[in-house]
């Protein structure tokens, strides 16, 4: 139980800060809607690029995030792209 709760407090204290560190990159957030909220989700969830795809953004991005979504990690970044849809970015506006 001590350890669930351990977990649960990381997550929660990483999910506070993540948001600092994405106000360095090149890309310029859009508006939260529930669009972007079902696409982060589904970013999350399921696959990194789904939420991509379904913000209509470019085939590039997409597919990069696609691809880093073998990492595990990359999934909370992308959810998160996908959540403030996110516009451009960093490696040529794919990340």
């Amino acid at each position: 139980m001590k350890k669930v709760l351990v977990l649960a407090v990381l997550l929660a204290m990483a999910g506070t800060i993540s948001p600092v560190f994405a106000g360095g990159t090149e890309g310029h957030p859009g508006k939260v809607s529930g669009k972007s909220v079902g696409a982060a989700a589904l970013s999350l969830l399921v696959w990194p690029g789904i939420g991509q795809v379904i913000l209509d953004n470019p085939v590039e991005k997409n597919c990069t995030h696609a691809i880093l979504g073998l990492t595990g990690i990359f999934r909370f970044w992308s959810a998160y792209d996908a959540f403030v849809d996110r516009k451009g970015g960093v490696w040529h506006n794919r990340i």
